[in-house]
């Protein structure tokens, strides 16, 4: 069973991030990621990014990701 803490590495190792965060109960994940690739895309190709990031492990390993995605910038316009 793959763990949130699993999910984030193949996250970051997939792309460059400046934060995320997973949670999750082995098949169910929810994920905060903040990268600068967002930067000028709308949320559905933001999050292609990161499906493309994970690449085969969205089919094998992956089942269920919902995620919130911002760029740095709107990261920070957050707090």
């Amino acid at each position: 069973m793959v763990t949130p803490e699993q999910v984030r590495q193949y996250i970051e190792q997939g792309m460059p991030c400046e934060f995320v965060e997973v949670t999750g109960d082995g098949a169910h994940f929810e994920a905060v990621i903040v990268s600068a690739l967002f930067a000028g895309r709308n949320k559905v190709q933001q999050h292609q990014v990161v499906y493309k990031a994970l690449g085969e492990r969205m089919r094998e390993e992956i089942h269920a990701l919902s995620m919130q995605t911002f760029t740095p910038e709107a990261w920070k316009a957050r707090s």
